[in-house]
């Protein structure tokens, strides 16, 4: 029965990430880098001015919503942030070779403008019930923006959504982190479970408040620690950083043979395993942000901005870091893979602390990637079956984070694999019909901005 179950999720996981697909998920962030005039090129430090920038002013904004912008990305990052920064460009690099860094950066950069579209359009098309209570995210800009017509796409995100919650967002990362524990450690990866289930259950129980407070205090500390730790081994092996760039680009256009225990890869695998593990770690084209973005208090093409900078601090930083102390220290050339692969490698270029640091890094990746998801997928049930299906829902993502603990790692991640590619096509439709819609509040906040401008200039000093 399992092998079945198996077989039919690896022909459905070869249909979704098959040509088409890609072609609709590049397509679309493409089209949209176009439609917004290359705004995530053109406009790169000006959004860093209109984010991070912002964060040590006075005052705030006087929006509606329930947590801060900075909260939202936060959060939004927590998600993000994970093992697919970890496990899952050592998984690209140890199946589709190093050209597969390239095609993460392509889906990176143009996931820019579609990542700022989800959000943008997340908090725009927004809905508050009766209570007070806030809900976004493609469900909700598929029915307000496309029409009544159209709220079955929505439907269907909200399901696919809540189904690849399990999956992305909770079995992976628990599988991930007991399998680090139980390495570095010898922690039975029952006790993981056990642990990673209360520890989850203490903040996601409170609602998306206490996670966006858990967010903000985890995901900076958590991205610095991992990143000053990378740098470490690049200092040591500065002298191989130009050969692995040569190998990233070299192999994004031919073919790797066999070297060692790697055995080699083909570049239709460096671009199917490039461009899936760069969904896995960024998200852009899943539009699951735009369910915590739609929750800031910060105006549509405000709260894009954050998004835009969040795909790039994921994947351009984060994930690049990763890739180049797996290719300068030589590691991905014996046949490991996932979090060991990497593992080794800050083992190789920081004897005795890398290996440390790795687990630190996954275990708090997974936790705070499992807050956000457990909020996701709420939302997205939510949206289908109401209110009362949120508690039901929270127990169902704990007992599936303890079955990910002691699960198998290939198994989860083909089907985590499958689930992002069905929720992420009713999300692509969408922002390709919204497109227009995306174009104009873009103007339309340049234009405000220039207002507010002349406004200071004029008052009298």
């Amino acid at each position: 029965m399992t092998e079945s179950l198996l077989a039919f999720n690896d022909w459905v996981n070869g249909i979704v990430w098959g040509p088409p697909f890609m072609i609709l998920l590049i397509g679309t962030g493409l089209y949209l880098t176009i439609r917004l005039g290359f705004f995530q090129f053109t406009h790169f430090l000006f959004a860093w001015r209109r984010t991070f920038g912002t964060l040590f002013r006075k005052g705030g904004t006087r929006e509606p919503g329930a947590i801060s912008p900075f909260q939202a990305v936060s959060s939004a990052m927590a998600a993000t942030i994970g093992v697919g920064n970890i496990a899952g460009v050592a998984t690209a690099i140890a199946l589709g070779g190093p050209g597969a860094v390239f095609w993460m950066w392509m889906v990176a950069l143009v996931g820019m403008a579609t990542k700022l579209g989800e959000a943008t359009l997340g908090v725009k098309y927004r809905h508050t019930d009766e209570q007070g209570r806030i809900s976004g995210g493609v469900f909700w800009y598929i029915e307000k923006g496309l029409g009544k017509n159209w709220k079955w796409l929505g439907m269907l995100y909200a399901f696919f959504a809540g189904l690849a919650a399990f999956g992305i967002g909770n079995m992976v990362q628990a599988n991930t982190m007991s399998d680090a524990l139980s390495t570095g450690f010898n922690i039975p990866a029952w006790l993981t479970g056990l642990v990673a289930l209360l520890l989850v259950a203490a903040v996601t129980l409170g609602g998306i408040r206490r996670i966006a407070i858990t967010a903000e205090r985890i995901v900076p500390a958590m991205a610095l620690i991992y990143v000053v730790g990378a740098v470490g081994v690049l200092v040591s092996f500065y002298d191989q950083i130009p050969a692995a760039f040569g190998l990233i680009f070299e192999h994004a256009f031919t073919p790797m043979g066999a070297v060692g225990g790697f055995a080699g890869a083909t570049m239709a695998e460096a671009i199917r395993y490039g461009i899936a593990r760069g969904i896995f770690s960024n998200e852009a084209g899943l539009g699951s942000a735009s369910i915590v973005y739609a929750q800031a208090r910060n105006k549509p093409m405000g709260q894009g901005l954050w998004g835009m900078w969040e795909v790039f601090i994921d994947t351009i930083v984060v994930c690049t870091m990763t890739a180049l102390v797996i290719l300068v220290t030589g590691v991905f050339a014996t046949g490991e893979t996932g979090g060991t692969l990497t593992s080794n490698a800050f083992n190789t270029g920081l004897p005795g602390l890398g290996g440390y640091i790795v687990i630190l890094a996954i275990v708090l990746f997974s936790y705070s990637t499992m807050l956000t998801w457990n909020f996701y997928g709420e939302k997205s049930w939510e949206y289908l079956f109401g209110p009362k299906v949120v508690l039901p829902y929270r127990v169902l993502f704990l007992i599936f984070l303890f079955i990910g603990a002691v699960g198998g790692l290939e198994t989860v991640w083909s089907i985590a694999d499958t689930l992002n590619g069905l929720m992420a096509a009713p999300n692509l439709i969408a922002l390709l019909l919204l497109a227009g819609v995306l174009a104009r509040e873009k103007a339309k906040y340049l234009a405000d901005l220039k207002v507010e401008s002349k406004q200071r200039d004029d008052e009298p000093g």
